[in-house]
């Protein structure tokens, strides 16, 4: 599972920050990430950061808190 929020950038206004959570017993880095994203979107949509989670906040409906994340 992943989600992405915008953060702050000088130079574009705004770049995507993912935060995922891995499948118990796989693994991967940022860069595998990062590459993946490359492959398969557009430049201005590929993360610039990612961060591993062990869950995403979601509220009682089931949908991701996007502004927790933001805050974190």
């Amino acid at each position: 599972m992943a989600a992405v929020v915008g953060v702050p950038d000088e130079r574009m206004g705004e770049v995507g920050k993912a935060f995922v959570v891995l499948r118990p017993g796989m693994t991967a880095d940022e860069r595998e990430i990062a590459a993946w994203a490359k492959e398969n979107m557009a430049n201005y949509k590929v993360p610039r950061q990612t961060v591993f989670v062990s869950a995403l906040p979601r509220n009682a409906a089931g949908k991701v808190l996007r502004n927790a994340l933001r805050e974190q």
